[in-house]
């Protein structure tokens, strides 16, 4: 295990600081439960003193009437530089969080710097329109920084998600003030000081830890603060859109998920097997828009979970610095434990357990393992089938009644994040990705997600889209402006 710091700081107004009370909390390694690093617990006095800095930034006027294309060119500096240390913040991401360290490297830290770029190119793309309307008048509309955003992220991609707020937000010219999880916020932290070292202005960006209850509802609710970002539970986004609402302040909500994959009769079910294998354990099935249950053709349901299963087999679980590892640590002890309860809630209710089960791995009993799960003869009205677990769990149901009966298997949520659809046939691919309500499918693919692509979902799943041009337009204002040019003034009266 590696220690990058005994303590790490906050990010205030251009300076890197502890919080006012003196208080920390520590952060433990998943795979250990030793602890990591401490890290500030702020507190209300903090988020006023971020809030100022923010505010003060935003007045001088000196970030918001920059070029987009500098501010752009600023945003790609600190893309470069978090490439530069690449190998570091991918070890941090697995120490804090448990995911493997190939997924750290290879995902994870490519992606973050990906969004960075791919913002920092699309400044160009901040421009108004010319409206047509009569020949007297000149109408026109500009895209304007909404000013302070508060951004709260989750534990589960806390630097990619970190950079996909950031990035926007700060090419459109705004202030922002990042709050992440009190569970995994180390590489998030670590952003501090890149985006000194890219010589970004005092205030520009904030970063400050601390306990959602406290420093979270203070961000939410603060005046000064104009807009909202969150990644995280329905639950908490409901309480945000709430807050929000008494402000009318904008909010992107991206929340949780229960997504489908659909398997069709006529699917290849090696390539099905492979990609929901990806689709349900990437990141130790920490990811919203995982594949979670599997709705299947009752013809094929035998041979695909005998694919699946042996294959399940072959999935190393073990320390996730291990270069051979492909599923670390749930991310805290308290995660463990509700997943565990999820499970033992299943069998409990009478679904089949096919595989894992309500245990750590033998000989993985320090840290936060859990087993790869599978479930079969899962009904719909079972909680496991219903709930977002946020785990290596996974449920396979299978209906009768052809395509229709998949379809309305795959609706039957009260989310709407992402699901996929299995089979060779292309009409019935897109016509299933046209009536599915999700706001990502992914035809014979799961878990596939790029920048220059909208991310977000329907129902509870949340509001609002990030990332592609959608996750920049969404930080700014829209003005009309409208200027009479006719050679004689309008007169009515």
């Amino acid at each position: 295990m590696t220690i990058l710091a005994t303590r790490l700081d906050m990010l205030i107004g251009g300076e890197k600081c502890q919080a006012k009370s003196g208080r920390t909390t520590p952060i433990l390694n998943p795979a250990t439960n030793e602890v990591l690093v401490e890290i500030p617990a702020a507190g209300e006095e903090d988020v006023e003193a971020a809030v100022a800095a923010a505010s003060r930034a935003d007045d001088s006027g000196e970030w918001r009437n920059m070029m987009p294309t500098e501010r752009g060119s600023l945003v790609l500096k600190a893309a470069d530089i978090l490439e530069s240390r690449l190998g570091e913040f991918a070890e941090a991401e697995t120490n804090d969080v448990g995911k493997p360290i190939v997924e750290s490297r290879t995902f994870d830290v490519p992606m973050a710097i990906d969004h960075l770029r791919y913002y920092g190119k699309l400044a160009v793309d901040l421009v108004g329109e010319y409206i047509p309307t009569l020949p007297a008048l000149v109408d026109y509309t500009m895209r304007e920084p909404i000013g302070v955003v508060g951004e709260i992220i989750p534990w589960n991609f806390p630097l990619v998600i970190a950079c996909r707020k950031l990035g926007p937000s700060l090419v459109a010219g705004n202030c922002a003030i990042m709050k992440p999880s009190s569970w995994a916020p180390v590489t998030t932290m670590m952003l501090a000081d890149v985006f000194l070292e890219a010589g970004f202005a005092a205030g520009t960006v904030n970063i400050i830890s601390g306990p959602g209850g406290i420093v979270g509802n203070a961000i939410t609710q603060h005046p000064n603060v104009g807009k909202l970002s969150f990644t995280g539970s329905t639950e908490v986004g409901c309480t945000i859109m709430r807050c929000a609402s008494s402000g009318v302040k904008g909010a992107d909500l991206e929340l949780g998920g229960k997504g489908p994959a659909v398997v069709f009769a006529d699917a290849d079910l090696d390539q099905a097997v492979a990609g929901i294998l990806f689709g349900a354990f990437l990141n130790q099935g920490e990811c919203c828009c995982a594949a979670t249950r599997v709705c299947i053709d009752s013809r094929i349901h035998d041979a695909f979970v005998e694919k699946l299963l042996a294959k399940c087999k072959e999935i190393k679980v073990g320390d996730p610095m291990d270069e051979e590892t492909r599923m670390g640590p749930l991310v805290h002890p308290d995660h463990w434990k509700t997943v565990r309860d999820y499970v033992q809630g299943g069998i409990d209710q009478g679904a089949t357990l096919l595989a894992g089960g309500p245990q750590r791995p033998a000989g993985l009993e320090k840290g936060n393992y859990f087993p790869i799960t599978v479930f079969g003869d899962v009904k719909s009205d079972m909680t496991i089938y219903r709930e977002e677990i946020f785990g290596p769990v996974l449920t396979v149901s299978a209906f009768d009644g052809g395509p229709e009966a998949l379809i309305e298997a795959a609706n039957d949520t009260d989310y709407g994040l992402a699901s996929s659809v299995w089979t060779r046939d292309l009409n019935t691919a897109h016509s299933a990705a046209s009536r599915i309500r999700s706001g990502t499918v992914w035809i014979n693919c799961h878990n596939f997600v790029f920048s220059q692509a909208p991310y977000g979902g329907y129902k509870l799943s949340g509001l609002g889209r990030e990332m592609g041009r959608e996750g920049l337009l969404a930080y700014t204002e829209t003005k009309n402006v409208l200027a009479w040019v006719g050679e004689q003034p309008f007169t009515w009266y």
